[in-house]
């Protein structure tokens, strides 16, 4: 069988018609690709791979946490899944028509801390309340606080790990406090172990500082400033014991692994910076492989796994470089009000792919021995979100300096987020997988 070649040179009648065909058939789809860039300009298309995460309406365990970009053609023309929705997979919709967002208002939240309370220190512009998340080929799931107090009545759900997840704690709580009616309280007195109490409901919603998840130097959650990364792998049990009998875990821990070296402390009795420590430098990459297998262990022989949902949250991109977007005014995300459209990313500041490669390998590990650890899968829905960040809109821990306050875009922080605001999704794509 002899294949058409359309290339220049003689072709007999059949084969330039064939040709014509074809070529007629590319125009089109160039003339639909052209015109479609601009059908909505509300929503924000997110290329996502629909296999990065299992569905939530079924019971396998997605341990994907690497998103591989699909043209857009093959997702607008893909069959709608018939049991299945991957959730991850979708656009952020402007939505101000709806009464549904924001899921609460910041001045309702007694319990919200300063460091995400944007509108209280100064933010005036509210457009990044009003985006919502909406997956391709279903509806999202939609919020009831009244149905979700009942599920998680005698229960206890805890956030392990660093900021941003007591960023998403704090999401938690606020989405939640409305609908819970009696005694509720706040425990934390500056430890490790930060505790929202519903006492008439036996709700609990922790939140555990461990930005290493091992024992590490930023153990302490009011002072780990230091640049220097120090752990002792061989002591989890530090920390764990205070994980046990929960009944939904989220961890995370990405950020802090992020230096080029870290040090592991080989004397035991000594304290981790005292000055008999002995110490082995190894690469960040060995060392967060160290940390999850580790961390593996014991979820794989602590953790009663009849009761206990186990979730590892995604990473989340930073805005710190307005480069990445093409960005003409500042620096990096100070001032910006709307999300990123697609296309305008250039490149993504914050996320390590041999990172993610490693926490996939240790889930796919976990599962392969029958231990179920689901990835909320928020990384390229968080990258598109530039306005959401707190910047400069929060309390401040320590005095600005004069160039600081000459330039504020200089103090901004482009790694945490607003509440209301973006972390409220996560919650709610965390919350379709506890109850599916």
């Amino acid at each position: 069988m002899v294949r058409k070649n359309c290339a220049m040179g003689s072709l007999d009648m059949h084969t330039m018609i064939h040709c014509s065909i074809i070529i007629f058939f590319l125009g089109g789809l160039a003339t639909m690709s052209y015109y479609n860039q601009d059908a909505d300009k509300n929503n924000i298309e997110v290329s996502l791979l629909a296999a990065t995460t299992s569905s939530y309406s079924n019971t396998t365990t997605s341990t994907k946490v690497l998103d591989h970009h699909l043209k857009q053609m093959k997702i607008n023309n893909a069959a709608p899944p018939t049991h299945t929705c991957d959730l991850f997979s979708g656009r952020w919709v402007y939505d101000n028509k709806s009464s549904h967002y924001p899921l609460y208002k910041e001045a309702e939240c007694p319990y919200l801390e300063d460091s995400f309370a944007c509108q209280t220190y100064g933010r005036k512009d509210t457009n990044y309340l009003q985006w919502r998340w909406q997956p391709h080929h279903c509806d999202f799931p939609g919020f009831d606080s009244k149905a979700v107090v009942e599920k998680l009545k005698g229960k206890r759900v805890l956030f392990v790990g660093d900021s941003l997840n007591r960023n998403q704690y704090n999401s938690m709580i606020c989405m939640l406090h409305s609908s819970i009616h009696g005694k509720k309280k706040v425990d934390g007195d500056g430890g490790n172990l930060h505790t929202f109490r519903a006492t008439d409901h036996n709700i609990s919603i922790d939140f555990y500082w461990a930005p290493m998840l091992v024992e590490s130097i930023g153990d302490s959650p009011t002072s780990h400033h230091s640049n220097d990364r120090v752990v002792r792998m061989k002591t989890i049990e530090k920390h764990s014991r205070h994980w046990i009998n929960a009944d939904v875990l989220v961890f995370n821990s990405y950020h802090w692994w992020r230096s080029p070296v870290v040090k592991l402390a080989q004397s035991v009795e000594t304290s981790l910076d005292g000055p008999n420590q002995v110490y082995e430098q190894i690469d960040y990459l060995t060392a967060y492989k160290m940390a999850l297998k580790a961390w593996s262990k014991w979820a794989l022989t602590q953790v009663d796994h009849s009761k206990t949902k186990m979730f590892f949250m995604g990473a989340t991109p930073t805005h710190s470089r307005a480069k990445d977007w093409r960005g003409q005014y500042y620096p990096n995300c100070y001032g910006e009000t709307e999300p990123l459209k697609e296309g305008e990313l250039v490149r993504v500041t914050g996320i390590d792919s041999n990172m993610l490669n490693i926490l996939e390998s240790s889930l796919r590990k976990l599962k392969a021995k029958g231990v179920n650890v689901d990835i909320i899968n928020i990384t390229q829905l968080t990258q598109y979100r530039k306005d959401g960040h707190t910047t400069v809109y929060r309390k401040y821990w320590r005095p600005l300096t004069e160039l600081q306050i000459k330039q504020p875009e200089l103090a901004s922080d482009c790694s945490h987020w607003c509440l209301p605001g973006v972390p409220d999704i996560w919650n709610e794509l965390l919350l379709a997988f506890i109850f599916r």
